[in-house]
């Protein structure tokens, strides 16, 4: 059976590129057959905490009982594997395609992710676009994600070609939209803007604006300073019509659970960054059911 190594080689070839892009485009809608909704995380620029937003709604909807997928395209920097503690496992084929990683017992919450399939950590993703773009079509076509409530999608900062290899390679199965990550300082949001035209000249509907590192929880005292400005998210959001979803503030509890790879929404359920994260999530799974 072939690698997924293998895989990343062969895609080099022309004439296996040409055969490969030829079955994706026939059976990417069945590795996603069973998937409810599809979410694209974004932001226009890195650094500002978009996987580990990817990671608490992934944790937070499985804290309420969802089946969760995360699909992390992140190729330039990976780091989901490590916020979940679950390693560089070898990944698995079967009948279906690419098995994903199930960070529990109950198979709630899957996994796939550029990061299993480097032998290095440490290497360098130096690749040119086609090899980019065939690498997350296999992602979106071969995965057999099985029954899923959502599916989110890590994708790297900015608009460029692995946005829209993403986009063609879900063409057939419904994205039901994006949420975008920004923080408050008028740096990341001018980025976050030009992600909203991204979105509106590619027909991604804006699930809404999340606004991170909103604010530093003391560990001390629990008391929230603004350390950085506030507000930018969600006046970004007036501007241009969006929905603020929430804020998440700079916590160090949560930055230990990421770093640990432990599920901060149950090792600390009456914080309120918990709660923030939980509303956000809530918000997101009404607007995603009310379609």
């Amino acid at each position: 059976m072939t690698t997924p190594e293998v895989i990343v080689s062969l895609l080099c070839s022309c004439a296996y590129f040409r055969s490969f892009i030829s079955t994706m485009e026939q059976n990417n809608d069945g590795s996603l057959a069973l998937v409810r909704h599809v979410v694209l995380v974004l932001s226009g620029k890195g650094g500002v905490g978009k996987s580990t937003i990817t990671t608490e709604l992934a944790l937070a909807l499985r804290h309420v009982g969802k089946k969760v997928g995360i699909l992390d395209v992140d190729l330039c920097g990976p780091s989901i594997p490590r916020m979940l503690s679950v390693g560089r496992p070898e990944v698995h084929q079967c009948d279906s395609g690419w098995v994903p990683v199930y960070t529990d017992a109950q198979k709630s919450l899957a996994l796939m992710s550029i990061g299993f399939l480097m032998e290095d950590p440490d290497e360098a993703v130096v690749w040119r676009g086609p090899k980019k773009t065939a690498l997350i079509g296999q992602f979106v076509s071969d995965v057999a994600w099985g029954e899923l409530d959502v599916l989110l999608v890590d994708t790297p900062p900015g608009t460029s070609d692995e946005h829209l290899a993403v986009l063609e390679s879900l063409k057939k199965h419904k994205v039901d939209g994006a949420v975008l990550v920004t923080t408050p300082q008028a740096v990341s949001t001018g980025d976050v803007r030009r992600e909203i035209t991204f979105c509106k000249k590619t027909g991604v509907r804006i699930l809404g604006i999340v606004e991170n590192m909103s604010g530093f929880v003391c560990p001390h005292c629990s008391e929230c300073s603004n350390i950085f400005s506030k507000g930018g998210g969600e006046e970004l959001a007036k501007l241009t019509g969006s929905v603020f979803l929430g804020s998440v503030p700079l916590d160090p509890l949560l930055s230990a659970s990421l770093e640990e790879g432990k599920d901060f929404t149950t090792s600390f359920p009456d914080s309120a960054t918990f709660g923030a994260i939980s509303s956000i999530s809530q918000s997101l799974l009404k607007s995603l059911e009310s379609d």
